[in-house]
């Protein structure tokens, strides 16, 4: 019986592999996903009891959300009575670019909108412990132009556009994933977003130039939250459309194309009913939040991307860069917690990028508060320009010789183990206007007393202009990486249940079940 089963799921992988060509992120030395412990880890019992708890059968459809201001991932799953309920959120260790959707290669920025992820975008041999593909770019992304390729979520905390968590948080994110797929669920859906759309949020961030798309991909938000259905995402006229059904004369679906016109369609009344009422609190908040003043949020002014909390706490002189902790918890008070998985020793902290700030426009241009600034004075910050090295590159392995030295140090990183200047500091007022012409040594020394605390109490004697070498903290030189390969076990303890409950014998095979990944899903097929 085990042979049998050995022998469905070595054939299923071949047949994968020559269907869809290599997963994404493998190479030519890839084994068998049923050879493969990491893709085959079991959910966590602690999780196990949760969806118990929830009623929730543990291959049932899976939805995943990701919002960047508040660095979190939420895993929700589909219960008994067919609504899905939030099963479990986790925070995320790193994110990278800034607020707003991924445009094109090389921009470091992490996508935002509606993705669909399938069997064939899990990769069980990635570079980064596990990871799958978001899909990015959709339908919608490629009707405008927008480029890019190998958008991760993965582990190993670190991350040039994608969203990075701990290798023992993806290891269990995969295992939900995987079980969804066992009981039939053909995709699953990725839903990416700058922030919780809440009236609070959307106030905040009123004059950033990306609310025209925000406000699109919040309809889709709020479909979601009023019905806990999956919604249908279809694209035409470059726009996003959801839940659209055929009208009530019409034979057949309508039929889609995000470059075309849109086709007739329908949207369900209870469901127009429904998203109608919440909108309508929700712009009521938001009129009472504008009216009284809510501050505009600082745009970007060159930190790269953002961290949870949890894991900013634990690195020395960490920061949460363009992510927000929750309202009186500070970093000291999490010092102490514990953190859920292994922060790596090369993890790469948000800091300001002073490149970026000394090319940017004067500080003085950016509206910090709301006192009725127009639209139009709203500054967005130079995109940081394109790296060579892309996360395409980095998701191969590159052979295992290779991906072993990688692993222990040795070759290139994508990460600077510069260290990062205190976390920025929201209450310091923005400086005077001044007297003489700017230059690009006053706007960094501007933009750097934004993030180092104090740096704005300093005596007037000392603001002169200065080189911006001076002005810029000196990097403390890089930390090399000295994990043996042996630190860098191929299972990870699951961070529901703690410790480890590792039974393989160090240097062994690992033990093939009957009902790994790969057998399951040939049956399933």
């Amino acid at each position: 019986m085990i042979s049998r089963s050995l022998a469905r799921a070595l054939l299923a992988s071949v047949a994968l592999m020559t269907a869809g060509g290599l997963l994404a992120g493998c190479n030519s030395d890839q084994v068998s996903l049923a050879t493969n412990a990491k893709a085959n880890q079991p959910v966590p019992p602690k999780l196990l009891a949760a969806m118990a708890e929830k009623d929730m059968d543990l291959q049932s459809p899976i939805l995943v959300r990701l919002f960047k201001q508040e660095a979190e991932l939420e895993v929700w799953k589909q219960t008994r009575s067919g609504q899905f309920a939030l099963l479990k959120t986790y925070p995320i260790c790193r994110w990278s670019g800034d607020l707003g959707p991924k445009v094109r290669e090389g921009d470091r920025q992490a996508p935002e909108g509606f993705y669909s992820i399938n069997p064939g975008q899990m990769n069980p041999q990635s570079a980064y412990y596990l990871s799958f593909n978001t899909g990015y770019p959709n339908a919608f992304d490629k009707a405008l132009g927008r480029t890019g390729s190998q958008l991760m979520v993965h582990g190993d905390c670190s991350s040039r556009g994608c969203y990075a968590m701990t290798d023992e948080q993806i290891a269990e994110i995969y295992s939900l994933g995987r079980e969804s797929f066992f009981g039939g669920q053909k995709a699953f859906q990725l839903q990416a977003y700058p922030f919780k759309m809440t009236p609070v949020n959307m106030a905040k961030h009123r004059n950033n130039p990306n609310m025209p798309f925000w406000k699109m991909i919040k309809e889709g938000y709020d479909h979601f939250e009023v019905t806990r259905q999956e919604p249908k995402v279809d694209f035409c006229e470059k726009k996003y459309v959801f839940d659209a059904a055929k009208p009530a004369d019409a034979k057949r679906d309508p039929v889609f194309d995000a470059s075309a016109k849109c086709p007739a369609y329908v949207i369900p009344e209870d469901i127009v009913a429904a998203v109608r009422g919440k909108q309508a609190k929700d712009e009521a908040e938001y009129a009472k939040l504008v009216a009284k003043g809510t501050p505009v949020a600082r745009m970007n002014t060159g930190i790269d991307g953002g961290m949870n909390k949890v894991f900013a706490a634990k690195i020395p002189e960490g920061s949460t860069g363009l992510s927000e902790g929750a309202e009186g918890t500070t970093l000291q008070m999490l010092a102490m917690a514990k953190a859920p998985g292994t922060i790596p020793s090369h993890v790469n902290p948000p800091k300001p990028n002073l490149d970026a700030v000394a090319s940017a426009p004067a500080p003085q241009q950016e509206p910090v508060v709301a006192v009725s600034a127009p639209a139009t004075s709203t500054r967005v910050a130079s995109a940081q320009p394109a790296e060579k090295s892309q996360e395409k590159s980095q998701e191969k392995s590159g052979g295992f010789f290779s991906n072993l030295g990688r692993k222990m140090g040795i070759g290139s990183s994508d990460t600077t183990a510069t260290t990062p200047p205190p976390q920025a500091t929201a209450s310091v007022a923005p400086a005077a206007a001044p007297t003489t012409p700017t230059t690009a040594a006053s706007r960094l020394k501007a933009a750097v007393s934004r993030f180092v605390p104090g740096n704005d109490k300093k005596d007037a004697a000392k603001d002169a202009p200065k080189p911006a070498v001076a002005a810029a903290k000196p990097a403390e030189p890089a930390k090399p990486d000295t994990r043996l390969a042996q630190t860098r076990p191929a299972l990870k303890p699951s961070v529901s249940d703690g410790a480890g409950e590792a039974t393989q014998i160090m240097g062994a095979a690992p033990v093939v079940s009957s009902n790994s990944f790969d057998s399951r899903f040939s049956a399933m097929k």
